[in-house]
């Protein structure tokens, strides 16, 4: 990206900077004014140094004198070098003596730039380079760009402050500076992430990807291969290594990681690390894998690119990688490179080393589909162990009916060879078949089979119990008991923390944030899965599919909450996640999206995410009635907002019936509020249409019912409804009344969804009643912050960041983040300007 002109103003070549360069002062700027007089840019092939330097150069001082040499990663002999310095110093040349003596006395500020410097191993050019750096003036400032970091004394150079190095990770792109060349550019298919998926924001990447994007928007760089790119790597890598490397380079980028003694198995005792360590030193895309001290990995672009590339001889090297995984015992990777050695009996034997647990890991539900559809009960059903692996997976992606058939395998297990054997395998069998009931909605008989599996459960079944009492603990809250849910959740959570399993303390949480939720504390729940997530995320867990529920739930909190932004991010995440997880309750997701959709006035874009939500269920064979009633709910909601009330009359009718009578189903878990929401949006339409029949009597036993329950969300939707319907039925004071406490109780729980669709169903009702909230300074002691939450906003007001706020207050920086969200949560705005603005306004701060 750097041409050679001449400059009039400088003496010598220096460098020109491609039309489509972004000028990058996140980094130069630092650059530039660092005072260390050694400025190392170490970084693979691609990556932006000489364009980094040349910005640089071409910004210095006007006192500074600027030297630009381009070595163009020639392995030059240290004479030539030393001839080379003296020539672009204007400095007689005698020996490496005299150059270094002229070096010590330099007393006129410069820049000097060695741009591509020396690409192979050569020790006796290092050895030049670190005494040149240890014998220069402070007055000369050196500037080296290089693939691999020279042999020289850098820890001397660290510890005296004189050396500012820079690597690949700080060299690549971000976001903005991704945007800004698109801006440049002037196209409108590409978009910024999806640049940066493609290559991580590593710059000739980013080029890359620009190119074949403006030629084939539809294919090359957007779909994983890239000839380009893979000519890229040939001329700038692969022509470069030796044979033997090459392939090495190409087997590590088939595994995921990699360590010294891994490569010692794979390509021989004693080469193996012998060629890892000259592949990092030769700048070979060799990077650490997730911050690990112990692992590495391919830079992920190239080796997903390599990946997506036809290689004969992949079979076997993953079968040695097996190998290696499974004497280290780290079942996990091991199970993964069987399946890519296609070696699906040895996947399956490995299964046997994994719990439940190992289902939230990874994709391992997703991979255990796959083996299943793939290879059937010959492959999969072989121990009762797998039989609970496979069921536990299906149940988890809805297929219902293959789980039927998974559960009844156990059967072939029978009789055990003792009666406590026996007992054990028959409570295993009546957990599966009452997650398997109460997911299909049959409550009493679901109850019935963890009950009497929790009585037979041996100890070394916790997993087991634990998702009995998850189940229990679900079903109470259908029902509305929330102290036995709140008694079955908190026997669960401790039973996950004494065996340290903190995938299943999250999920376990999952149900914790809907006892929160019922209870009208939608922030409290917000707040806990945000620390979940946290926790998720600095152990390290994997937990791609929990991760994906937890964005869900988040984005359903937001969304209840009114914070539309948080919503959308939210949903979109775990929508996301759970389509790679293949997770049913990716339902949630589209229908968060419809619900902010039908916020916005777009009712057409609200009903294709529930069309696509429906089609999706129907291809991934999933029950109606895990969704059918769902999607009828905010359908009926959406005809309501659009005055088309007999589609809502007809349509809950008919889902109503399923819910009613001897044969009545239990709602779907993850929608606690399914029955009353249809009930009273029933009542609205009849009301709507004059045929209702005591619709206030009606109201009331709902919310008499919500009440004793203590269901505070659920009780202010139902205040709203009433008020609404009071006020169509002519009863102007109920109907004030109760509007007046449900907006009260909103405000309290901070639950603004139910109003806003108050207002969408009924435009001018709080108005014509008064009843609209109004600004007001808060009275004396009504302030709803607390103090801690008001130094945060103070602080928030003078302009600090999250962490400049972290540190003030000797607080972390996720506890901040909660403190902001919980007073976004208090004020019902979505940004911190708002929220500044608002507490102002409410006399909470000068």
């Amino acid at each position: 990206m750097t041409a050679m002109p001449r400059r009039l103003d400088r003496p010598g070549f220096m460098p020109r900077l491609s039309s489509h360069h972004v000028l990058r002062p996140r980094l130069a700027e630092p650059l530039r004014s660092a005072e260390a007089r050694v400025r190392l840019l170490c970084a693979p092939a691609g990556s932006g140094k000489s364009a980094l330097l040349a910005e640089c150069a071409l910004q210095a001082p006007a006192s500074c004198q600027v030297y630009w040499l381009p070595l163009n990663g020639a392995a030059l002999a240290p004479l030539d070098l030393c001839q080379r310095l003296a020539q672009s110093l204007g400095l007689a040349f005698v020996d490496e003596a005299s150059l270094l003596l002229d070096l010590s006395r330099w007393q006129a500020p410069g820049w000097l730039f060695l741009d591509d410097y020396c690409r192979v191993s050569a020790p006796a050019l290092d050895a030049l380079l670190d005494r040149v750096l240890a014998a220069s003036s402070p007055a000369l400032i050196w500037w080296l760009g290089a693939r691999r970091r020279p042999a020289c004394n850098w820890p001397r150079l660290l510890l005296d402050d004189e050396l500012w190095e820079c690597g690949g990770t700080e060299l690549a792109f971000d976001q903005r500076e991704v945007q800004q060349l698109l801006d440049h550019h002037a196209v409108g298919m590409q978009t910024a992430d999806k640049v940066l998926q493609f290559c991580a924001g590593w710059c000739a990447g980013v080029r890359i990807a620009l190119l074949e994007g403006d030629s084939h928007p539809d294919s090359g760089a957007w779909h994983g291969r890239s000839q380009t790119l893979l000519d890229y790597l040939q001329h700038e890598l692969f022509s470069t290594l030796p044979s033997e490397l090459e392939e090495a380079w190409r087997v590590l980028a088939h595994l995921p990681r990699f360590n010294p003694g891994l490569c010692e198995h794979l390509f021989g005792f004693g080469d193996g690390a012998d060629y890892l360590r000259d592949l990092q030193a030769l700048g070979a895309f060799i990077e650490p894998w997730e911050d690990s001290p112990d692992w590495l990995q391919v830079f992920a672009p190239l080796a997903q690119l390599l990946r997506d590339e036809p290689w004969p001889a992949r079979r076997s090297w993953h079968r040695r990688a097996c190998q290696w995984f499974t004497a280290q015992q780290d079942w996990q990777a091991a199970f993964e490179q069987a399946l890519l050695a296609e070696e699906y009996e040895v996947a399956v034997s490995l299964l046997e080393h994994f719990s439940f647990e190992d289902l939230f890991r990874q994709q391992n539900a997703v991979l255990l589909l796959r083996l299943h559809e793939q290879h059937g009960d010959e492959l999969m059903l072989g121990s009762a162990q797998l039989v609970g692996l496979v069921t536990a997976a299906l149940l988890f992606a809805g297929r219902f009916d293959q789980a039927a058939q998974c559960i009844d395998q156990l059967a072939r297990f029978t009789p055990q060879p003792t009666a406590a054997l026996q007992r054990h395998l028959l409570a295993r069998w009546q957990a599966q078949w009452g997650w398997l009931l109460h997911l299909g909605g049959d409550a009493v008989p679901a109850r019935e089979h963890f009950l009497e599996a929790l009585n037979d459960l041996p100890d070394s079944a916790w997993t087991s119990r634990l998702m009995c009492l998850s189940g229990l603990t679900q079903q109470a809250l259908l029902r509305g008991e929330l102290e036995v849910a709140q008694a079955l959740n908190r026997e669960a959570l401790c039973l996950a923390r004494a065996h340290g399993s903190l995938l299943l303390e999250a999920l376990l949480e999952l149900d914790h944030a809907q006892l929160l939720e019922q209870r009208g504390a939608p922030y409290r729940a917000q707040s806990l899965l945000e620390g979940v997530q946290a926790m998720l995320i600095q152990q390290r867990l994997k937990a791609g599919p929990l991760m994906g529920r937890i964005a869900l739930r988040r984005g359903h909190l937001a969304l209840r909450q009114g914070h539309d932004a948080l919503a959308t991010e939210c949903l979109d995440a775990g929508l996301g996640m759970c389509l790679h997880s293949q997770d049913k309750r990716v339902l949630y997701g589209f229908l968060g999206l419809a619900m902010l959709a039908a916020n916005r006035g777009d009712y057409a874009q609200a009903f294709i995410q529930l069309r696509d939500a429906e089609r999706l269920m129907q291809r991934r064979q999933v029950p109606d009635t895990v969704y059918r009633a769902v999607l009828l709910l905010l359908s009926g909601h959406f005809w309501l907002q659009q005055g088309r009330a007999e589609l809502t009359l007809e349509a809950l009718s008919r889902v109503l019936r399923h819910y009613h009578g001897p044969q009545a189903k239990q709602a779907p878990p993850a929608t606690l509020e399914l029955i009353p929401r249809l009930e009273y949006l029933l009542v609205l339409a009849q009301v709507r249409l004059h045929r209702a029949e005591q619709p206030i009597q009606r109201l009331i036993a709902l919310l008499d019912t919500a009440r004793e329950r203590g269901m505070q969300c659920l009780e202010v939707e139902l205040h709203l409804v009433l008020g609404e319907v009071a006020w169509q039925q002519g009863e102007k004071v109920l109907a004030v009344r109760s509007l007046q406490t449900g907006l009260a109780l909103a405000a309290r729980c901070q639950v603004q969804q139910a109003v806003r669709e108050l207002r969408l169903r009924q435009p001018g009702l709080l108005s014509e009643l008064g009843l609209e909230p109004q600004e007001a300074v808060a009275a004396p002691g009504a302030n709803p912050l607390s103090q801690r939450e008001l130094e945060v906003l103070q602080l928030i007001a003078r302009g600090n960041s999250n962490l400049e706020i972290a540190e003030l207050l000797f607080i972390s920086l996720h506890t901040v983040k909660t403190h902001a969200r919980r007073i976004h949560s208090k004020l019902g705005v979505e940004r911190r300007t708002q929220a500044v603005a608002k507490a102002k306004t409410l006399g909470l701060m000068a």
